[in-house]
């Protein structure tokens, strides 16, 4: 007893409150229900794979209503709709986006091989590629030569690469290296065109 008046004591000397009650207290929300210990867990069945396409209910006569209201409206008054809209519900601007620097492939309504035609006319072709077309019987030696010069081969792989003319001997030259190659095949007896 005695020890009990001394912290009793001590405590309201220095001011701190002694907690006789319970600690901690609970409130629960009016509509909690406790779940059953014995019941099992529920299972859900969940789909495969998440289709935001899939079923949905069907929409609420207010909303069926509504789109029967706008479609019938006048076209000018349904392009006003979506400025109100954003307005009304405080949206902010959509600001537009710049493409530059994108390929976002044709645009407008052209047809697609006309604007690739005119994009090729703009696009100036800076690589070029050099295909042996055919070659003379008895310059097929001073061909094989020229072709190992440019394409660092072997005697056998250019042998091999010639044989099968028509073929491209060498991809992604510069125009003035085309050429050159060319009047090197030319003069050692086969014909060579630039792609």
């Amino acid at each position: 007893m005695g020890l009990n008046v001394i912290f009793r004591s001590r405590h309201v000397l220095t001011g701190i409150r002694c907690v006789t009650g319970p600690l901690q207290s609970r409130s629960f929300q009016h509509d909690f229900v406790p779940r059953d210990p014995k019941a099992k867990p529920k299972k859900y069945k969940y789909p495969l794979f998440y289709n935001p396409y899939g079923p949905r209910p069907p929409p609420s006569d207010k909303i069926v209503e509504l789109a029967e209201r706008i479609a019938a409206l006048t076209p000018e008054d349904r392009a006003l709709i979506g400025p109100a809209l954003r307005e009304k519900l405080r949206h902010p601007k959509m600001q537009p986006i710049s493409a530059e620097g994108m390929d976002v492939g044709t645009q407008g309504g052209g047809t697609g091989a006309g604007a690739a035609k005119a994009e090729e006319k703009k696009v100036e072709k800076t690589a070029f590629d050099v295909k042996l077309e055919k070659f003379d019987a008895a310059a097929k030696i001073k061909v094989i030569k020229e072709v190992r010069a440019f394409t660092n081969l072997g005697l056998k792989e250019a042998k091999e690469l010639v044989e099968k003319a028509p073929v491209v001997l060498k991809q992604g030259v510069t125009k003035e290296e085309a050429n050159d190659i060319m009047e090197k095949i030319k003069a050692a007896g086969g014909v060579a065109v630039m792609e």
